[in-house]
């Protein structure tokens, strides 16, 4: 993996397990995971914690938070 190269933090609360994968391979590891270890069930899953923050960040870069502000007012 190249050091420039961003990558998601994975965790498996079922498993108990955290892992770090490049960014370009997260839907496969996921998949790869949830296949194996869980009948494809969706258990395996990007951090909640950099859910949240990249939710923030594209609702703040599309504007939803200036029109949720602007309905209110």
């Amino acid at each position: 993996m190249s050091t420039d190269e961003p990558s998601v933090p994975i965790v498996c609360d079922e498993c108990e397990t955290e892992t770090r994968v490049p960014l370009d391979d997260l839907a496969d590891a996921l998949d790869k995971h949830n296949a194996q270890k869980h009948d494809g069930e969706s258990v395996a899953e990007v951090d909640p914690a950099i859910k949240d923050r990249l939710a923030d960040l594209v609702a703040e870069d599309l504007g939803l938070f200036d029109e949720e502000a602007a309905e209110e007012g």
